[in-house]
């Protein structure tokens, strides 16, 4: 099929260039620039789809990214499947296999009809009131059968063989939209010297010009002059255009989302990606969305062949392509004249302009007489009929009882234009009612973003220049005119689609949502548009209500005898038009979708044949066993090891932050509970972080290397969310403080040496730093070198004996932890893993933040009030400390737990109670955090938070297993070395 509906001469394509796809398994030939809808209404195709619910006909209602009806299937090959991709978008490449949804067994006859048959049963709301007798019935029955129905296209079963990427950008000025508005802003903004990205959804630059041949810009047909501009722009350095690309999200700090649809029009994509996420911090932001066309409400409005005029606009003057060959009109809004006129130009019959206003304005009523078209004022088109296409207009006066049927193959329709405020309200941009107009406009800006042109309510073409100019900040100025200055417009339903008409009269085509279903949904007793959006799926489709909105709103306003504006609007959300999965996930998916991080040692580790655990996205060394061991054997073995000689543990995934700047002190005041300002350069000191309602958040070692430099350390898991909390109270809370936050956890490899030999392992191989204990004591921090190489060294321990932490550049990690392991083993010392760290630490009483600590515990609840600082006047959770259920009597505590049986080993997360007999369910006193073989003891221990523990020493309490009940005696949390002489050695 090829060609039978192109206007020779008409467009803006060329035959010389053609491409071939097929639609449903029929061969089409489409020109190069052609979208998939405009190639098929070439060759007089006008259904496309069937709806979701009632599975009536659809044809092609838009010409762009707002097409509720008009989703296909587009595949290049079995693994290269995309489905709901919208027609009047996708363009067309070679190849192409494109195929219509949601119909069974084809798209002219589609079983699924029958819900139309059975409509009245299958009103809004129905799905809250069915289903639900009887209750046997939703596993085998409902809930199957809702599920097969659910969803348009059918998603892809092999996996896509595409690959897609994410560049990050910065911008002086970020221009969303390129038609008149867009294009004079970005050039105007570009002329002062800024950084100014240019952004498009389309293929094409121009916007509104691509269809409007009766603008002059300049002297030039307004499509030339955008082409012109366009390439003025793209000569420029500092400016960068981005074409088929959608701006999906507007996000906090005038950071904006871009999609780029890189290789979907090519039949040949190479190497290049599918699709680039780009994500763009801009320093302001210019919307110039434009407006989107709204479709007229009456009675079996959905018909295929009917389609908004500017759509039937956008095929002729850009593609060629006339939508029928006897073409009705019917509007509330003079912009449907100038596409009659085009059309009729174009030798397509046009068999009336049907008009709801009594009185449209002289100049188009003359033009039109001119042009032998018959204009029906103040009529009404009251019914359509058509089965698959329509083919007739039921046309009466306003008000009267006669009726008129005109045959035409086409029908198009415009209720007038709303403003596309979308992303403004992503901004979180308040808006205000334009009465007069029937449209919402931009009102209070939040960001640093202004909207011009048709989305801010400008109609002149003049007007809209100037303002454009201004938003760029430059000097341009262009003279232009229009053919006609547009007025009219409409919302809600037309006459024959009233409160008594029981029609179809669609305003959500893809969910099928009628005038009627807003009525039903207030007579129900919705009264917030947010409960009837819901209970009626208005403005829910994919669309995201584009065209719907309004017209629910205005319905819903008039049931409900409210103002408008009183009603409401339903929230804009991101994305602005559907993203795709790949898009957003870019390279993140197979091995990259969760990407394990290994230290510097981790191949020195595996050729010592350790064993790794996960931690997050980490790769840690759990245990090492020797020839004949088992898990618990060797980790055995390295605890002895690390008590009686000396041990070699791989720290480098603990979180390391540079907290830099002459308030660095200061900052650190109010970000933990003790103090800083008092800790001298060259000393550490152990802190803890809370949030705002007080409860421990991190803890770990910060060392002081200068007055205004410090290395903070973090656990493993919380880096990035303290990197996080620290930069959002640096920027939010404490902006006049002058600190500079750097992670630097990939930047240092870490490793620890513990145990009594710790001193003679390291020593011959440090320079620069006196490690006697006089000149070194515990929780001291140094710079100098060991091997050669630059390192921080830490005097700190995680094991209760003489410790060490080296931190060298991860780069000569493995050539140090190759030494140290050398002199360790010749010591007698072994590698540890972090099996052996978790006993050791648990010996001696230090927790972990996360495992004994569960998001409710206070410092206090964890015997560390010690490290709340009672001078400081704020911090943060200083006051969440204060409440009264923070300080009461009976909060769980943390305590030591010794089973009287000393080889049992209880389950971490045991339920903790005092009387197992109790009847059940039993009362709870708190559960076990920590529970370890301890072989330096010879006995079990474990760590519980227990209600009112501390009170509790010496009791015995008892935690109920599956299979038995371990009892077990309270006490303090050290268990090995309750004087604390060994980590002074």
């Amino acid at each position: 099929m090829s060609g039978g509906y192109r206007i020779k001469g008409a467009g803006r394509l060329t035959p010389a260039r053609t491409a071939r796809f097929t639609f449903d398994g029929k061969i089409h030939t489409a020109y190069q620039g052609d979208t998939v809808a405009s190639a098929l209404l070439a060759d007089g195709v006008h259904l496309i789809g069937r709806s979701f619910k009632y599975h009536r006909p659809r044809g092609f209602l838009s010409a762009g990214p707002e097409e509720p009806n008009a989703l296909i299937d587009v595949s290049r090959d079995s693994s290269r499947k995309q489905p709901n991709v919208r027609a009047t978008v996708q363009e067309v490449f070679d190849g192409a296999i494109v195929s219509s949804q949601n119909r069974f067994p084809s798209l002219s006859f589609d079983v699924g009809a029958i819900n139309d048959v059975f409509s009245p049963m299958f009103v809004a709301g129905f799905y809250y009131k069915t289903f639900m007798w009887p209750r046997a019935a939703w596993d085998k029955l409902y809930e199957p059968i809702i599920r097969r129905a659910a969803g348009l296209g059918s998603a892809p079963k092999e996996g896509d063989n595409d690959h897609y990427s994410s560049r990050f950008a910065h911008c002086d000025v970020l221009v969303a939209g390129g038609g008149v508005a867009g294009l004079t802003a970005a050039l105007s903004a570009a002329k002062t010297g800024a950084k100014v990205m240019l952004v498009d959804e389309n293929a094409d630059i121009g916007g509104a010009l691509r269809f409007d041949n009766g603008a002059t810009i300049d002297g030039l047909n307004g499509y030339d002059w955008a082409q012109r501009t366009l390439a003025e722009l793209k000569a420029m350095p500092n400016v960068q255009v981005l074409q088929r690309t959608t701006v999906f999200g507007y996000y906090n700090h005038n950071f904006i989302g871009l999609a780029e649809r890189v290789t979907d029009h090519l039949a040949t994509p190479g190497h290049e990606p599918r699709e680039r996420l780009w994500q763009v911090r801009a320093k302001k932001v210019v919307l110039a969305t434009g407006a989107i066309e709204r479709h007229m409400v009456f009675a079996n409005n959905d018909r295929p062949g009917i389609m908004l005029a500017s759509a039937a606009r956008t095929y002729l003057n850009h593609y060629g392509v006339a939508v029928g060959h006897n073409v009705g009109v019917y509007t509330a809004h003079d912009s449907a004249y100038e596409t009659a006129f085009d059309l009729k130009r174009a030798g397509v019959a046009i068999a009336a302009i049907v008009d709801c206003r009594a009185s449209p304005d002289a100049k188009l009523l003359d033009e039109a007489r001119t042009l032998g078209i018959e204009v029906l004022a103040g009529h009404s088109v009251y019914d359509t009929t058509g089965r698959l296409r329509v083919s007739s207009i039921t046309v009466g006066r306003n008000g009267g009882s006669s009726k008129r049927k005109i045959k035409v193959d086409a029908l198009i329709v415009s209720a007038g234009w709303t403003p596309s405020v979308h992303l403004f309200s992503q901004s979180r941009g308040k808006l205000k009612y334009d009465a007069e107009n029937q449209r919402f406009l931009p009102d209070v800006h939040v960001q640093e973003c202004v909207s011009i042109g048709a989305c801010n309510g400008t109609d002149d073409l003049g007007a809209l220049i100037a303002e454009a100019a201004s938003a760029g900040g430059g000097a341009v100025e262009f003279s232009a005119s229009n053919a006609h200055a547009w007025t009219g417009g409409m919302i809600g339903a037309a006459e024959g689609a009233g409160e008594g008409d029981n029609v179809k009269a669609f305003i959500d085509f893809q969910h099928d949502v009628c005038a009627k279903d807003i009525r039903l949904a207030v007579r129900e007793g919705m009264h917030s548009i947010e409960h009837i959006k819901r209970f009626t799926t208005n403005g829910m489709a994919s669309d995201q209500g584009k065209m719907s909105n309004m017209h629910g709103l205005a319905i819903a306003s008039e049931a409900l005898g409210r103002p408008l504006p009183t009603v409401g609007l339903t929230t804009f959300r991101a994305p602005y038009t559907p993203v795709t999965f790949g898009t957003l996930v870019g390279h993140s998916r197979g091995k990259l979708f969760d990407p394990a991080r290994k230290t510097p040692m981790h191949a020195l580790e595996e050729a010592a044949g350790a064993a790794f655990e996960d931690v997050g996205n980490w790769k840690r060394a759990w245990f090492y066993p020797r020839a004949g061991e088992d898990m618990h054997q060797a980790v055995n073995r390295e605890c002895k090891t690390v008590r009686e000689t000396v041990g070699v543990f791989d720290a480098s995934t603990l979180g390391k932050i540079e907290v830099v700047g002459p308030d660095a002190a200061k900052f650190l005041n109010l970000l933990y509970t003790n103090a800083w300002d008092t800790l001298k350069p060259g000393r550490c000191r152990y802190g803890i972080m809370t949030r705002e309602d007080g409860f421990v958040y991190d803890d770990g070692v910060v060392g002081r290397l200068a007055e205004d430099r410090f290395h903070v350390t973090t656990t493993t898991g919380g880096a990035p969310r303290v990197l996080h909390h620290m930069e959002d109270y640096l920027q939010t809370e404490f902006p006049e403080l002058n600190v500079w936050l750097t992670s630097a956890t990939e930047q240092w490899a870490v490793i620890a040496v513990q145990g009594p030999k710790a001193r003679e392992v390291i020593a011959p191989l440090v320079e620069g730093i006196d490690l006697s204990p006089e000149a070194f004591p515990h929780m001291a921090i140094a710079e100098g070198t060991i091997c050669g190489v630059p390192t921080r060294l830490f005097r700190v321990s995680f094991t209760g004996e003489l410790g060490f932490e080296i931190n060298v550049p991860a780069d000569f990690g493995p050539a140090v932890w190759k030494e140290i392991a050398q002199r360790a083993e010749a010591v007698g010392g072994c590698l540890y893993g972090t099996e052996a760290m978790h006993i050791l630490r648990a010996e001696k009483g230090y927790i972990i933040v996360g495992q004994d600590t569960d998001g409710t515990v206070t410092p206090d609840d964890a015997g560390l009030g010690w490290a709340v600082s009672k001078k400081k006047t704020d911090f943060v959770g200083i006051r969440g400390l204060q409440r009264p259920d923070l300080t009461r009597e009976g909060r769980k505590q943390l305590v030591g737990l010794l089973p009287k049986n000393p080889h049992e080993v209880p389950e971490e997360g045991g339920q903790i109670v005092a009387d197992p007999n109790q009847p059940k369910p039993m009362t709870m006193l708190g559960h076990v955090t920590s529970s370890y073989w301890s072989e330096n003891l010879g006995r079990s221990i474990a760590f519980g938070l227990v209600a009112g523990g501390r009170a509790r020493m010496g009791e015995t309490l008892y935690i109920p297993l599956a299979d038995k009940t371990i009892a077990v005696e309270v006490t303090d949390m050290v268990f090995f070395d309750k004087e604390g002489g060994r980590i002074n050695g």
